[in-house]
């Protein structure tokens, strides 16, 4: 190849990398900020409960900090099937996130098929908060410590009465590993609900339940129920002479409800990064800590990659109380 023929590959591969550059750079310049456009949040649970109260006290801090609305979309049914299988089919565009709980990872155990598949449809962006529960009794039984209790399962192997929320609740997994920790016998009664539960714990039809730290105190105030012990590693600021399951007796135990976001699988990891960032600087404002104390929560904030790890570890965890007590959905 002679020399001026060089000069001219040259000057036509310099000229072709510049036009590429000023496209990509023209591209860039006219792709849309996020977010350019409203938000939703789907709630794969009725309003009312803390679920649901969550995501809307994060969504207006959203729709504050970036000028977008965030609509708060209720999809409840089938123990969170329903709202969770339409996040998992909406586009991976960051404007669909959904606040998940621990059921997430469990019901991979308790159903036979998923309208979803938890590792390949979803992107985890962020652990938001978590909340303890409190193992109470009834006033009635004569036990004051979770050694108490215990000594007492096991000289009467059956006969006490543990309440739950349903079959497949949070609160029955918290029992079913209290049976499994301290290595006593209890029967598990199931409720439709935590009201149902809590007015059968009233009245002695159980005698124990773990049950949710704020609804629970003001029938320990009232002497009508025994706090016993913080299902949390930390005690409750709301309850700060209740110790932790560890301090009372049994170390490493922990259980309790949490709630995170989560995005349809293969949204950009710059917007989930965006997200999770925001989310975590909202946790931190005085206002927003304050809510969460009052229903005894503790933000988190939790990176992608922190939230993933946890995903992992309540599955482990739960799958092993799932199999050997045969817990099911039903």
């Amino acid at each position: 190849m002679n020399l001026s023929l060089l000069i001219t590959v040259f000057r036509r591969r310099a000229l072709l990398g510049a036009l590429a550059l000023c496209t990509l750079g023209a591209a860039q310049a006219q792709a849309p900020a996020y977010p350019n456009k409203a938000l939703r949040i789907i709630v794969a649970v009725a309003p009312g409960g803390p679920t649901d109260e969550l995501a809307r006290l994060i969504g207006p801090k959203l729709t504050e900090s970036w000028g977008q609305p965030v609509t708060i979309d209720n999809r409840p049914g089938a123990g969170q099937l329903i709202g969770t299988g339409v996040a998992a089919k909406a586009p991976a565009d960051g404007y669909t996130l959904l606040m998940t709980t621990n059921v997430f990872p469990v019901n991979t155990f308790l159903f036979p098929s998923l309208p979803y598949d938890p590792k390949k449809d979803f992107a985890p962006v962020s652990l938001v908060a978590a909340s303890s529960l409190t193992l109470v009794v009834n006033a009635a039984l004569k036990v004051s410590t979770l050694k108490e209790l215990i000594d007492y399962a096991k000289a009467n192997p059956g006969k006490l009465n543990f309440g739950s929320s349903g079959p497949s609740s949070s609160l029955r997994f918290a029992g079913e590993l209290l049976k499994s920790s301290a290595g006593i016998d209890m029967t598990h009664v199931p409720f439709s609900g935590a009201a149902p539960m809590t007015t059968a714990l009233l009245g002695n039809v159980v005698q124990l339940a773990i049950v949710d730290s704020k609804a629970s105190k003001v029938h320990v105030d009232s002497g009508r129920l025994r706090a016993i012990a913080v299902t949390s590693e930390k005690r409750s600021p709301n309850m700060p002479d209740v110790p932790t399951m560890s301090e009372a007796g049994l170390p490493g135990y922990a259980a309790g409800s949490w709630f995170g976001l989560l995005a349809p699988a293969g949204t950009p990891p710059a917007i989930i990064n965006k997200i999770q960032t925001e989310v975590a600087r909202i946790l931190k404002l005085p206002e927003i800590q304050q809510n969460l104390k009052l229903h005894d929560e503790v933000g988190i904030g939790s990176t992608p990659a922190e939230f993933a790890a946890y995903i992992d570890a309540e599955a482990i965890k739960w799958s092993k109380i799932i199999k050997d007590y045969n817990i099911t959905a039903n």
